[in-house]
């Protein structure tokens, strides 16, 4: 009996001294004693096709990454990107400018355009040019409209001014006013009205003829002081179709020349006896008035002279 206690007793000793081993040498520095595997540690990461196709995308977003880069720099490059701006635009502290040749494939909306000093300003299109003026509501109230036949301006009010500011050119609904001190017709069928005309003076050029025509209605030249026609080196010539009158309400008719010819006046002839035509002549005063004499077989005007007094 006691053999059998002695024997199962040893093997609890020496669990004992195996535990106080492993306690001194965990204490002890520089000891390395191989301890027993343990078969319930797991493993921890990524293995076997989940960790090819991790590779495989990084790959695939670092070559990304470099297409990225390399069209960045290719745009740049192309496109002239610079500190100041890009290509022929700069930007400065009051706006853009631009150098050359710019073209707008849709609307401009700018406060100013302007050019450079030494240059002048070009528009251009393949259709028009189309300029507007709008308000705060957004409603256009002026347009300037260049196209391929026609210019054309939409306002209230068109006027053209010179360097100084004098109105040249002032166009609204009601009238049109021509500021100049001269206004120069040069195209051969002249200036053509459909109503009346007003103005201080109408004269020709030096050496060319002034023509005043109506074809199919009458012309009428009015003035409150009188209308007055010079030539001063020519003629005046009127024609008519039918009569021309001259005619006074309330003055009289002056003909001032050194020679008043009526070349074309009938000459009337001497009737029978008991006839009821009869035959007047024409009588002059001093002072230029024409009077009617009944014609004799010589001159009657000396007869009928008191007229003149």
């Amino acid at each position: 009996m006691r053999k059998n206690a002695a024997a199962v007793c040893a093997p609890g000793s020496q669990e004992v001294q195996q535990m106080v081993r492993e306690q001194y040498t965990a204490t002890t520095e520089g000891t390395h004693i191989e301890r027993p595997e343990n078969q319930n540690v797991y493993k921890i990461g990524i293995y076997g096709w989940r960790k090819r196709c991790l590779y495989l995308f990084v790959l695939l977003l670092l070559i990304v990454l470099v297409v990225n880069f390399a069209l960045t720099i290719w745009i740049l490059k192309v496109m002239w990107f610079s500190p100041t701006g890009m290509g022929h635009m700069s930007v400065a502290r009051d706006g853009l400018r631009l150098e050359g040749e710019s073209e707008f494939l849709f609307p401009l909306y700018a406060k100013e355009i302007r050019s450079r000093v030494d240059s002048s300003l070009l528009l251009q299109s393949t259709q028009n040019v189309t300029v507007n003026a709008r308000n705060l509501a957004g409603e256009v109230t002026g347009r300037l409209k260049v196209g391929p036949k026609m210019v054309e301006v939409q306002n209230q009010q068109f006027q053209i001014n010179s360097k100084d500011g004098k109105p040249l050119f002032t166009v609204d609904e009601k009238e049109v006013v021509v500021g100049t001190d001269k206004l120069r017709v040069t195209g051969p069928g002249g200036a053509l009205f459909e109503h009346s005309v007003e103005t201080p003076l109408v004269r020709a050029d030096p050496f060319e003829d002034l023509r005043l025509e109506s074809p199919t209605r009458s012309l009428s030249m009015d003035a409150p002081r009188g209308v007055h026609i010079y030539a001063l080196a020519g003629k005046i010539k009127a024609l008519s179709q039918m009569d021309i009158i001259f005619q006074s309400s309330d003055g009289m008719l002056v003909l001032d020349a050194e020679t008043v010819c009526l070349p074309t006046l009938v000459q009337g002839t001497q009737g029978a006896a008991g006839s009821p035509q009869e035959l007047y002549e024409i009588c002059v005063c001093p002072d230029g008035k024409l009077y009617l004499s009944a014609a004799g077989v010589s001159t009657t005007c000396q007869e009928h002279s008191q007229i003149c007094l």
